[in-house]
């Protein structure tokens, strides 16, 4: 008889132990599990901002000769309402919004490093972003930057 209590007491013991050692396995499994769903989650945003930009380009490059509307260097006929040229970030907002991305035109910046905006000009367009994570959990924020240009075509 003091076997049987023995080996019950066992029993009970490797249960409580697999138990423990499967909470274990558990946690760590579920944070690896969030930490690769979040870093999905930053290359989306990074994707979308580099994919911004580079509709901000191409905004720029098909409206940049002969432009009257604040596409480019040398548009002085239409006021430019404060920012220097809304209709190049406007696109590039507009892009990001439809990815779920709130950029807003302080976090665009256009330059055209030729001062020019006849074919044959570079144009590039930078966007930055803070990413929050979205789970949190102690992760810090990043500021995301992404970078484009290209040539005013006719």
């Amino acid at each position: 008889m003091h076997r049987a209590t023995t080996s019950r007491r066992a029993r009970q013991r490797s249960k409580g132990q697999a138990a423990v050692e499967f909470a274990f396995v558990f946690m760590f499994v579920f944070l690896m599990f969030m930490a690769l769903l979040e870093l999905i989650f930053l290359m989306h945003a990074y994707n979308t901002l580099a994919d911004s930009a580079k509709e901000g380009v191409r905004y720029a490059i098909v409206h940049g000769t002969g432009n009257s509307g604040c596409s480019g260097p040398g548009t002085t006929s239409v006021p430019c309402a404060g920012a220097p040229y809304p209709l190049v970030q406007g696109a590039v907002t507009k892009f990001s919004s439809l990815s779920l991305h709130n950029v807003t035109a302080s976090n665009v910046t256009v330059t055209y490093p030729e001062a020019c905006n006849t074919p044959g000009c570079l144009v590039r367009v930078t966007v930055n972003y803070s990413y929050q994570p979205l789970f949190g959990m102690g992760w810090p924020s990043v500021t995301l930057y992404a970078a484009a240009d290209g040539r005013i075509m006719n």
